[in-house]
């Protein structure tokens, strides 16, 4: 049986592309709305960390960077050991829709992993990606 591969989210944001790119893309912005501390160096290689108050953390190879239509970035897959070398890749797209922006964020690779890691991973980060973009509206709206 295959599994799904992806999880794509899109929201109709009421802010330009450059007020969503700057809350996607700068350490002030990540660490607000995705989680409560953040580093990143924006560049191809370049790496990210963001840390939650709970003491959890995340860690992130920024892959693509094409300011300000589109944001890519690797991770580990959550439930996987933390040496596990596999990662899903995340891609927020940035459409300017009238006087906002339509924000789509596909993350793919879930296919490579085996039913009981398939199932924590894809379901955890389905429900997360929905926390998430809705804490950067709150975000977005509160600025």
């Amino acid at each position: 049986m295959a599994f799904p591969d992806r999880i794509e989210r899109t929201v109709e944001l009421r802010h330009p592309p450059q007020k969503v790119w700057d809350a996607l893309t700068t350490a002030e912005g990540l660490g607000t709305w995705f989680g409560n501390k953040a580093t990143i160096d924006l560049r191809p290689g370049g790496a990210a960390q963001l840390t939650w108050d709970s003491g959890d953390s995340a860690n992130l190879r920024v892959e693509r960077v094409e300011e300000p239509a589109v944001f890519g970035f690797s991770w580990h897959i959550y439930g996987l050991p933390e040496d596990d070398p596999r990662r899903t890749y995340v891609e927020f797209t940035l459409e300017p829709a009238g006087a906002g922006t339509r924000l789509t964020v596909v993350e793919s690779g879930f296919a490579q992993l085996p039913d009981d890691a398939h199932a924590a991973a894809f379901g955890g980060n389905t429900d997360g990606w929905a926390r998430e973009l809705g804490e950067l509206v709150d975000y977005l709206d509160a600025a």
